[in-house]
């Protein structure tokens, strides 16, 4: 038996793998399960196997996407879900083996050096991934380009029905007034500070390091006839001065990075009004802190990193910053992936047009790989609300569904 059909005979269990090997052999590990799809693999040559050996997510993430990793029955995703199905979080599980502890130990110290977000270091980043230009996000985003986890107040919901609720839910626990004004840390192309402009009558301003969403969130303003209310800024937050009634910051916490996690709530303080409320939206993960995966750094989110719920609150708490609320999406960014994915597999002659097929693959398996990490693993959302003074919002929690319930009715 090859080391790598014993690596993934104790993995999957539940389920059929098949495995076509470089010389023809084929091997099959796993047993029948109504509720998962069989899946066939087949290594294209020898170092295939060898490259996920010696690095299981990146070796499988690059010979995948060299072609040399080929699924023959099922796709990427059936494959990653499969893995990570096995060994839910819940259960302990890693689906793809610990690292010896000199390797972990030199990644961990290797993550850490990359999370250092100095401010030239920030816009680079954000530009490896959000400028790759609005087409690709015009094609698996809802129309108004949220490119966050959405809200599902059913599974059955359709992506844009999910994000307008998202924005909703997030409005709602900001319990705006008219007139108030708002900063909003990693707009994005700017939906989310038009929306609270038309809903709650706010002015806005929303700062991004990626020039591509700048100029399209520039362009939406004018096209709504708000520009003298939604102002867009290509700005690193550290750099923003005033103060404002409202801070939201949507999917931006992730590129900031542990060491710098202290400073961005001390400037978030200072910005923020003594009667001020902020929400956080950010992607984290349960349990303690953790390392980003060699894939995801080298070929996705350059700089990024998933916080655990301990390093968000530590660092907030230590600059006077009050919790009055935290909420964890536990199933909603699963169900968000799964439209992101099918409609990339959708589109993916126009993606392999715009750049190629290697691409379209990268592309594919890194939705694949974050629908399982939420779906299976420790990935989750988190939704913290700050107050600088306990008397800023109401005694109960009785207004956030009121705030919502009005929200929806705007629409």
């Amino acid at each position: 038996m090859s080391a790598i059909e014993r690596l993934l005979g104790r993995i999957v269990r539940r389920g059929e793998l098949t495995i076509i090997m470089a010389d023809g052999k084929v091997a099959k590990v796993g047993a029948p399960d109504p509720a998962r799809r069989p899946v066939t693999i087949r290594l294209a040559d020898r170092g295939v196997a060898l490259a996920i050996l010696r690095d299981p997510r990146l070796g499988l993430a690059e010979t995948f996407m060299d072609g040399r990793f080929v699924i023959e029955e099922g796709d990427i995703a059936d494959l990653i879900d499969l893995v990570r199905s096995n060994q839910p979080w819940e259960g302990g599980g890693n689906s793809l083996g610990k690292k010896n502890p000199l390797k972990r130990a030199f990644g961990n110290m290797r993550a850490r050096l990359d999370r250092l977000n100095w401010e030239a270091k920030s816009r680079r980043n954000v530009s490896h991934h959000y400028d790759l230009g609005n087409r690709l996000y015009d094609l698996f985003l809802d129309a108004d380009r949220q490119y966050s986890c959405a809200y599902f107040t059913d599974s059955g919901n359709t992506l844009e029905q999910a994000q307008a609720d998202k924005k909703a839910h997030i409005a709602a626990k900001l319990n705006l007034k008219p007139g108030q004004r708002v900063l909003d840390i990693g707009c994005g192309w700017g939906g989310m500070a038009l929306y609270l402009n038309r809903v709650a009558d706010v002015d806005v301003l929303g700062v991004t390091l990626s020039e591509e969403q700048l100029k399209t969130a520039r362009e939406r303003a004018a096209a709504a006839g708000v520009s003298d209310r939604v102002k867009f800024e290509l700005i690193d937050y550290r750099n923003v001065e005033g103060r404002f009634d409202r801070i939201v910051s949507v999917g931006m916490f992730e590129h900031v990075g542990p060491p710098r996690y202290r400073a961005f709530f001390a400037k978030c303080r200072s910005l923020l009004a003594e009667d001020g409320v902020m929400l956080l939206h950010t992607i984290g993960r349960m349990g303690g802190p953790g390392v980003t995966d060699n894939f995801t750094t080298k070929y996705i989110f350059p700089g990024g990193y998933n916080p655990a719920l301990s390093e968000i609150v530590s660092a907030s708490e230590q600059v006077k910053l009050m919790v009055a609320d935290v909420e964890t999406l536990r199933l909603h960014y699963g169900l968000t992936l799964r439209h992101w994915y099918d409609r990339t597999v959708a589109a993916k002659a126009e993606i392999v047009a715009l750049y190629d097929e290697r691409f379209y693959r990268m592309w594919t398996f890194y939705l694949a790989g974050a629908m399982a990490a939420f779906n299976h693993g420790g990935m989750v959302n988190y939704q913290i609300q700050y107050i600088r003074n306990r008397h800023a919002l109401p005694i109960t929690r009785d207004y956030l569904a009121a705030n919502e319930a009005s929200l929806r009715a705007k629409g």
